[in-house]
């Protein structure tokens, strides 16, 4: 499986999945959820209703609707509370439920954001960390290429530190 961060906006890459870091209603919010709902339509915000609630360290898969990639992989991440409750045990799950959703649906080509670092609080470093251990330690049967899509410069210099030191 072949590994890369870019800067980009993650509605707008052509990939077979994008994962959402979404809340536990899955019917948008703020960030890139909110960003991918807008970008996606309402048929999205419908798919999600009838699926229901989603929680934290889980993971489910819509269609992508109006968005490039065919489908969206909607997990929800820990809020920090300081890393002695459950928050990297969460974390990981995220992503390893994720890969195996969309691995399931016959995806070669997933993007990550990076979850639960913004409004949710969880400090970079320990969460891009957790990110790239546990995707390149994630058997795939079908995956091929994973994409850690960051939203600034300053995520994309430490997700690309990270790959390197890992290569």
């Amino acid at each position: 499986m072949r590994l890369e961060a870019i800067h980009a906006d993650i509605t707008t890459l052509h990939v077979d999945a994008i994962v959402n870091a979404a809340n536990t209603s899955l019917l948008g919010g703020g960030g890139v959820d909110g960003a991918i709902h807008r970008a996606a339509g309402p048929g999205l915000v419908e798919e999600c209703r009838r699926i229901g609630r989603c929680p934290v360290g889980e993971a489910r898969i819509t269609g992508g609707h109006r968005l490039p990639a065919r489908h969206v992989v909607h997990t929800v991440g820990p809020v920090w509370r300081g890393g002695d409750a459950g928050e990297p045990a969460s974390l990981e799950s995220c992503y390893r439920n994720s890969l195996a959703l969309a691995d399931a649906a016959d995806c070669a080509s997933v993007a990550f954001p990076c979850i639960s670092t913004g409004v949710y609080g969880y400090p970079l470093e320990p969460a891009a960390t957790i990110a790239v251990r546990t995707v390149s330690s994630f058997d795939a049967a079908r995956i091929e290429r994973v994409v850690f899509c960051c939203f600034s410069v300053g995520d994309l210099a430490v997700y690309e530190r990270l790959l390197a030191a890992s290569a």
